[in-house]
């Protein structure tokens, strides 16, 4: 998985550059989810791996479907980096225990809100995006089951950062 710090980093899914064009966004997802598809359709998928792979392809589609749209892209880098800046906050507080809870108790409702919408709500809305319909494949049956899958991720994403701090 692409993770920074826990927090999914979807320019680094589709290995995009700080400053991208929107036909860079295009290209590298279409030759991302090809070379996935070719990838899957080759081998005997166990369930572990069909989940793996499910959750790269949702994550592909998320990463297509914000940064395709620049307002969206934008939105989102700002909402990441408003988590990491406010997990360094708390981390500056430790000492001072009335501070360090008040910032605690933000940062939690900032960093479930940012998992929510960019690990679960925004990847399944890609998932109903037809350019990533057309793409991937994916169709009701992916929703229903990555439902599940994007869940566990997201609390799991949420746990391991809570123990990293």
């Amino acid at each position: 998985m692409t993770e920074d710090s826990g927090y999914i980093d979807y320019r680094k899914v589709l290995e995009l550059p700080e400053t991208y064009k929107p036909a860079d966004v295009i290209r590298t997802y279409k030759k991302k989810m090809k070379n996935l598809v070719i990838e899957i359709s080759r081998s005997k998928v166990t369930q572990e791996q069909r989940d793996q792979y499910l959750l790269l392809m949702a994550q592909l589609n998320a990463a297509f479907y914000i940064f395709r749209d620049r307002q969206r892209g934008e939105t989102y880098l700002r909402d990441r980096d408003e988590v990491i800046r406010l997990e360094a906050e708390w981390e500056q507080v430790a000492g001072n225990a009335e501070k360090s809870d008040a910032m605690r108790r933000r940062y939690d409702q900032a960093l479930r809100g940012f998992l929510a919408r960019y690990m679960e709500e925004l990847v399944l809305e890609a998932g109903r995006d037809p350019d990533c319909m057309e793409q991937s494949g994916w169709d009701a049956a992916h929703e229903r089951h990555a439902g599940r899958i994007l869940r566990q991720y997201r609390q799991q994403r949420y746990h391991e950062i809570h123990e990293r701090l």
